[in-house]
């Protein structure tokens, strides 16, 4: 698994927490902290499996 997936989960774990946070306290910039980091997370996450992808399509090519 490429580390930018990795990192992207974390991400999106780390602000869904600032956002409850945020909205538990009524506090509107720990909210949407929160929301940039899942965001950021996801856009991680992805870029990690389209890594993963090219990595595996790439082994698969030279084993064929």
């Amino acid at each position: 698994m490429d580390k930018e997936r990795i990192k992207g989960m974390a991400d999106q774990a780390k602000g869904s927490v600032k956002e409850t946070a945020g909205k538990v306290a009524g506090d509107k910039k720990l909210e949407t902290e929160g929301q940039m980091d899942r965001v950021e997370g996801k856009v991680r996450n992805a870029v990690g499996g389209m890594k993963d992808e090219m990595k595996e399509s790439s082994h698969d090519r030279r084993h064929h």
